[in-house]
C-alpha cells in the first residue's frame, strides 16, 4: 500500500512549474532592462554578459510548458502556448538566438534604440501578444 499521493505530487510540480517560469520572465525582464541602459550608456562588454543570460533563459522555457501547467497558480499565459506550441517553442528559440546576434552587432550599429527593438524588444512584444494575458 502506498501512502504517496500522485495527484497531489503532479499538482505541486505544476505550482513549481509556474513559479520557475514566472521567474524567468521577470529576470530576462529585468535583464533587458540592464541591457538596454548598458548598451545606450555604450558599455557593451557588461550588456553582452546578460545578453547571453537571456539567451539562456529562453532556452530553459522550453521545458517550463507542460500540458499539467495551463492553470492555476497565477499562471499568466493563454491557450495559445499550447495550442500552437511548435510556434511558441520556435519563438523561444528565436528570441534566444537573437540575444546572441544583439551582442554580435550592437557594437557596430548605427542605431542602437533600433537595433535593440529589432534582437530584443520585438520579440518580447511577439510573445506577450499572442501568448501572454493582458495585464
Amino acid at each position: 500500500m502506498s501512502f504517496f499521493n500522485t495527484s497531489l505530487f503532479s499538482e505541486e510540480s505544476a505550482k513549481d512549474i509556474i513559479k520557475k517560469r514566472k521567474s524567468l520572465f521577470s529576470a530576462n525582464y529585468k535583464t533587458a532592462k540592464r541591457v538596454d541602459i548598458l548598451s545606450k550608456n555604450l558599455e557593451y562588454d557588461k550588456a553582452k554578459e546578460f545578453m547571453k543570460v537571456v539567451s539562456k533563459n529562453y532556452l530553459d522555457l522550453l521545458n517550463l510548458f507542460p500540458e499539467n501547467t495551463k492553470e492555476g497558480h497565477g499562471t499568466e499565459a493563454l491557450p495559445s502556448v499550447w495550442e500552437n506550441k511548435e510556434e511558441f517553442d520556435a519563438l523561444m528559440k528565436k528570441s534566444s538566438d537573437d540575444m546572441i546576434k544583439l551582442a554580435s552587432v550592437i557594437e557596430d550599429s548605427d542605431d542602437i534604440r533600433a537595433t535593440l527593438k529589432q534582437y530584443m524588444w520585438k520579440n518580447c512584444n511577439a510573445c506577450h501578444s499572442k501568448f501572454r494575458k493582458p495585464h
